[in-house]
């Protein structure tokens, strides 16, 4: 709380608000008792001038491209850390000693294995499914198969649905994976550390041994990363409304994987790979660029700029350098996709168009360069965002309910529609 307040005149009324401050960032106004002071609502499509909640998890300055994980820095995290030792920070706040790690490690790879049954419910699913709606079922399904752990009034059962999801995940998406290509499931490895291990289901097949390159698993470890928590965006503001009436963990973190599935959220890394696809070769940018700015023009593209950052995104730096090494490990240096997205990027960091509207890189730029490389399908990258985000939306969820100030999500709404009148019976119309 600040001393700050925001006076409200309204005609000849006038009415203050406190004004909150946190750590860092920008205050916000406390409209909490607007509308029982002044029977008015606020109007704000999308939220983006409002905040929904307080969280000491995530922090973003899109103006400065400054991204934070209980307040270090992205770039730090994707090069020192691990995914997992990311998970314990995401989830209880600080970092681990070797010991809580180890622990900590221990107890998700011992959760990876699903319950048999689920291979079945896998069978009902056509061929041809999306991956996505794949995930977003079997998530849900899993408050069926893992009903002891539903109950969100005791932190005993919050704690270990928050393990299954973390250590589950990986071997649902490998197993819708394995199941769009009409391949046997692959059962997870506990030798194997958590990105070798997701790898390891996705690829091997019982005729042959399949060994996962370091590189390779490192580049997916650093996706995991970058992708595992990013403040109340949609799909996590989703989990969260979720939450609000106190649903089952695993339906909340289902509804976030149906969010994400949404190409304006989580498919724009699938996005961003079909148009350098679209584009190429180097000699074809130009034309595509006149396109971009041409405003009679649908083409966007796709992987510039970003719904917050302002600036660079912190994560795309990392991504190009894990691009640039997965690339050089497989033989492909000479990929024309990676051409042209280091050639767009180029001109998105100097072309006076794109700099005065900072559609600087994203992630998504990268990412898909990645996961095509390594072999997996478009269809495949939304679901590996959604398994690398499981632990942010666990930790906004654990949050929420721990949260004293927790209330049910009950937006309001600027009604345009008709006025009150009399029905009118059919034969009068």
């Amino acid at each position: 709380m600040s001393d700050k307040t925001a006076k409200l005149t309204i005609g000849d009324d006038s009415y203050e608000f406190p004004v909150l401050s946190g750590t860092v960032g920008p205050d916000v106004i406390d409209i909490r008792s607007l509308y029982g002071q002044t029977g008015l609502f606020t109007y704000d499509p999308g939220f983006t001038s409002t905040a929904a909640c307080d969280s000491a998890i995530t922090y973003i300055d899109g103006d400065k491209g400054e991204l934070l994980y209980r307040g270090y820095p992205i770039d730090q995290l994707a090069g020192q850390s691990s995914y997992l030792e990311v998970c314990y920070l995401l989830l209880y706040g600080e970092l681990p000693t070797a010991s809580e790690l180890a622990d900590f490690s221990t107890r998700v790879t011992r959760h990876t294995m699903v319950h048999e049954q689920m291979h079945y419910f896998f069978r009902g699913f056509r061929r041809d499914a999306h991956p996505m709606a794949i995930m977003t079922g079997v998530m849900g399904a899993m408050a069926a198969f893992y009903h002891d752990s539903t109950d969100i009034s005791d932190p005993v059962q919050r704690e270990i649905a928050s393990i299954r999801m973390i250590a589950k995940t990986p071997t649902i998406a490998a197993m819708a994976y394995k199941y769009s290509v009409g391949q046997p499931f692959v059962y997870p490895r506990n030798d194997l550390d958590y990105a070798a291990n997701f790898l390891h289901m996705c690829f091997a097949v019982p005729a042959e041994d399949y060994k996962v390159d370091p590189v390779v698993a490192k580049a997916m470890d650093r996706i995991f990363t970058l992708h595992a928590d990013h403040e109340q965006n949609a799909s996590t503001s989703t989990v969260r409304l979720s939450g609000s009436s106190d649903a089952n963990p695993f339906a909340c973190i289902a509804a976030g994987v149906a969010c994400l599935w949404g190409p304006a959220h989580g498919g724009a890394n699938e996005a961003a790979l079909n148009m350098l696809r679209q584009i190429g070769s180097v000699d074809r940018i130009p034309e595509f660029i006149a396109r971009a700015k041409d405003k009679n023009d649908p083409f966007r593209l796709m992987g510039f700029g970003h719904r917050v950052y302002k600036n660079y995104d912190p994560r795309a730096a990392v991504m190009q350098e894990s691009a640039r090494e997965v690339l050089d490990l497989l033989g492909v240096e000479n990929n024309p996709t990676l051409q042209v997205a280091q050639e767009l990027e180029k001109i998105a960091l100097s072309d006076e168009y794109f700099v005065e509207r900072k559609l600087y890189p994203n992630v998504d730029f990268y990412s898909g360069i990645i996961l095509d490389a390594v072999g997996f399908p478009t269809s495949m990258f939304t679901a590996i965002f959604a398994l690398s985000r499981t632990v942010g939306w666990i930790a906004q969820w654990k949050e929420m309910i721990g949260d004293p100030q927790k209330k049910i999500g009950r937006p309001r709404q600027l009604y345009n529609g008709a006025q009150a009148r009399d029905y009118v019976g059919i034969d009068q119309r």
